[in-house]
């Protein structure tokens, strides 16, 4: 079982303070869980201690350790809020009973993950370390869940497609996504399961051997070429990603061109594009194969550059390139950006994507949120970590009453949908679902715009307000006094938010 020890030791020159608050919480957790057995049979800490590493491993600082160490004390012991307020304070009794609200969601059927989802989201609108923790005991659970009865494996692993890996994936967590999805996809669709393991079986045998000596060969030709301070890596592509990919592709192989890949980690920005001259020199590019997400990032906030090569020895390779800044984030998304740091590092101001994209890309928050001016200490709670879209449902779920089918199809639209990024004129960066119009930028800007909108131009050309905005369109809103929204506008509004607050327009129109 993991020790105390061991959890410290993955924290990044901890203070005396850091090392006895998760000394201290350990021992609670030993003590509230002693004789608890996990289903597997093994002592019940052996989980939390698991939480406990995981995030440490990730770069949670020790208040976030802590929370995981006491996520389940409060819900399955007899420790009390009050026992962990005194000991510990109130921003981890915080952070521990947001983990115990979402664990204690019990409905069935449709409207027990509708309202899972709904719970998870109102709760990390206040901290996203609520969140994490969740994930990462979601992930721990996930992990042991052959030792559980096939009715619970099936609504866990269900559960865990349907809520979690889009959360993840939506905050950048690529690695705690892609292990959720390839524990979960055996026992929510064990026969296409079946059938992508005997599709892949002829490759993924001889797999490793490819990559280590392609890998080789590309260290070569990047030193020689005098790069000096580089890693590389290989994967071959997650199960439940490649069965996704093979659905599109009529279930032929031949045509899934990122089934191996290698990574190649250099320092700076300027030395990704110099490896991609190398590996275009050494190796041919398939046209059209290369994907710039270095200049243009996902929506999710992930950079790096993909490209598609042909190597010497006829095997085809995606070939990512990034920095290593890109890979942390890439791996742990937005929980890079609440890793272990030191009182005098500013955390304040802009959210966790303006930090990892560049400057063209700050992202437009719909609401303005002031700068905090105080010193921050490591590993505190603060409203501006959250990304803009989490606190925007949780503001709107909070106090708006909606059906838990209503709230759940709301998600899949509105955050959940492919992403496209649109421009103000100034710059700033709107984050959209997918056939989003005019109206929904307007009033993702501010309700007063929307209702006031007149009329609109995507890249300096008017539109009607109903059209279908692209990745990359420059939109501008014109606004006038007496402008209202009508009736047509619903219908052109992809959006939840732009459309209850045309309803809410419409209502007080026919009311006055």
């Amino acid at each position: 079982m993991v020790t105390a020890t061991e959890i410290i030791g993955h924290l990044n020159n901890p203070t005396e303070a850091d090392k006895k608050i998760i000394e201290k919480a350990y021992q609670m957790a030993e003590r509230a869980h002693e004789g608890h057995k996990r289903y597997s049979g093994d002592p019940y800490m052996s989980h939390v201690a698991s939480v406990a590493l995981r995030l440490a491993d990730m770069g949670m600082g020790p208040r976030t350790i802590t929370a995981g160490l006491l996520h389940d004390t409060i819900e399955d012991t007899e420790v009390t809020d009050e026992q962990i307020r005194e000991e510990f304070g109130d921003e981890i009794l915080f952070l521990v009973e947001g983990v115990t609200k979402l664990s204690s969601v019990r409905y069935y059927g449709t409207d027990r993950h509708n309202e899972s989802l709904r719970k998870l989201f109102v709760a990390t609108s206040q901290d996203i370390r609520v969140l994490i923790i969740k994930l990462v005991d979601r992930l721990h659970n996930m992990q042991t869940l052959q030792y559980v009865s096939e009715e619970k494996q099936l609504r866990i692993a269900r559960e865990t497609l349907e809520i979690y890996v889009p959360v993840a994936h939506r905050l950048g967590m690529g690695r705690i996504r892609k292990e959720l999805e390839d524990l979960a996809f055996p026992y929510v669709y064990p026969e296409e399961y079946e059938r992508v393991q005997e599709t892949i079986r002829r490759v993924v045998g001889k797999a490793d051997e490819v990559l280590e000596k392609e890998r080789k060969s590309l260290q070569k030709e990047l030193a020689d070429a005098g790069l000096r301070d580089f890693q590389t890596s290989y994967r071959v592509k997650g199960m439940y990603s490649l069965y996704h990919k093979l659905k599109r592709k009529e279930w032929n192989l031949d045509l899934i061109y990122d089934l191996l890949a290698l990574r190649v980690v250099v320092p700076n920005v300027e030395e990704c594009y110099r490896a991609l001259g190398i590996i275009h020199k050494i190796w041919r590019p398939l046209p059209g194969r290369m994907k710039d997400y270095i200049a243009f990032p996902k929506p999710n906030g992930y950079q790096s550059i993909h490209t598609t090569v042909t190597t010497p020895a006829e095997n085809i390779l995606e070939v990512q390139i990034r920095t290593q800044t890109m890979h942390h984030e890439a791996e742990y998304g937005v929980a890079s950006h609440l890793i272990y740091k030191s009182k005098d590092t500013d955390l304040a101001g802009g959210s966790w994507f303006s930090k990892m994209a560049p400057s063209l890309f700050r992202p437009f928050i719909w609401r303005e949120q002031k700068r905090q001016e105080t010193e921050i200490s490591k590993d505190t709670p603060h409203r501006e970590k959250i990304p803009a879209w989490i606190s925007q449902i949780g503001e709107m779920y909070t106090h708006e009453k909606s059906s838990s089918q209503e709230f759940v199809d709301d998600m899949r639209t509105d955050f959940f949908h492919d992403r496209i990024f649109v421009f103000t004129p100034n710059g700033d960066v709107v984050d959209l679902p997918r056939g989003a119009s005019p109206i929904d930028f307007a009033y993702a800007i501010h309700s007063e715009i929307g209702d006031k909108m007149s009329g609109a131009k995507v890249n300096q050309k008017l539109v009607s307000l109903d059209s279908e905005l692209h990745n990359g369109d420059i939109v501008e809103i014109e606004t006038r006094k007496g402008a209202k929204p009508t009736q047509k506008w619903l219908d052109g509004a992809k959006t939840s938010l732009a459309k209850r607050r045309i309803r809410s327009a419409l209502e007080r129109a026919a009311e006055a």
